[in-house]
């Protein structure tokens, strides 16, 4: 069983395709729909034993994968990574911004070395990856790049350090969308909503409680699978998207959209897409799928 993708089996033969943040969560799922798609990916990321276990798994499905172990806020690192990707395999035709994380916490209690980290990790590392592929490689061959973002509309409580790096991302992507446009590349956004992704099992007890009660605040009353924006990723990158450049799309269910004067409706969950046959439930919402089931 592989997997099983809406885009066409071929779609991305004898393609490079690197997605940083692979060895985990929505990074790891869109690395396995573009090795299922034909593409040689290059995973990223700063712990080698998630990329080693994600580049076996991809070899176990028959996929084409390689790895590197990068701190994508090293920017001598980052240069050298992408100089080895083209040197190796001589174009990169899409790049996936996923690499992130940031930690729940109120703007009043964020400190100058924890505000710096996030900014670092969610804006600055994918400025430095975009920047060196398109110096490296795409200025002259052209390609496809997607930055992962967040529902930050509305602004972010709880994660201001987030929410303010991830809408940088957003006019980031805007500005080089107009500046690298002329060189065939296009540049746009992905921003996920509550994803039912591995990273929900690392935050702590409260925001987990939190997190249950989540889909309760969704128009289609549930939260989305990796696979769900791994999707929409993967049609970005694809040349069905060609004259899409410069937008951000809101992968979030609705949630923004709600009123406090209009109350939500309780229903059944809406269907839900799941192509990934290696994905897992995080442990977190287990309980809630169980009740489902019963």
């Amino acid at each position: 069983m592989g997997y099983s993708s809406v885009l066409r089996p071929d779609i991305f033969n004898n393609q490079t395709m690197i997605v940083t943040g692979g060895g985990s969560g929505i990074g790891r799922c869109t690395a396995h729909e573009l090795a299922a798609l034909g593409a040689h990916v290059v995973i990223l990321g700063r712990k080698p034993e998630k990329l080693i276990t994600v580049a076996e798994e991809i070899s176990e499905d028959g996929g084409s994968v390689s790895y590197y172990s990068c701190d994508i806020r090293d920017e001598e690192k980052v240069k050298e990574v992408v100089a080895t990707i083209v040197q190796k395999h001589g174009q990169i035709h899409g790049l996936v911004n996923n690499a992130g994380g940031q930690y729940p916490s109120p703007l009043a209690m964020i400190n100058k070395k924890g505000w710096d980290t996030v900014i670092s990790t969610n804006l600055t590392g994918g400025f430095l990856m975009a920047r060196e592929v398109f110096t490296q490689c795409m200025n002259t061959k052209g390609g496809s790049i997607v930055n992962i973002v967040a529902d930050m509309w509305g602004g972010m409580p709880g994660m201001g350090h987030s929410g303010a790096a991830r809408a940088g991302m957003v006019n980031f992507t805007q500005t080089a969308a107009v500046e690298w446009g002329p060189f065939g590349v296009r540049i746009n956004a992905v921003a996920p909503g509550w994803i039912m992704s591995s990273g929900l099992d690392t935050y702590d007890d409260y925001t987990k409680q939190k997190i249950k009660g989540l889909k309760n605040h969704v128009p289609l009353q549930r939260l989305a699978t990796e696979a769900e924006v791994s999707s929409v990723i993967s049609f970005l990158l694809c040349d069905g998207s060609a004259f899409i450049n410069g937008d951000t799309i809101k992968i979030d269910g609705g949630a923004p959209l709600g009123s406090p004067i209009f109350p939500m409706q309780k229903t059944k969950p809406s269907k839900m897409y799941n192509g990934f046959h290696r994905y897992s439930i995080p442990d977190v919402l287990k309980d809630d799928f169980e009740d489902q089931d019963s």
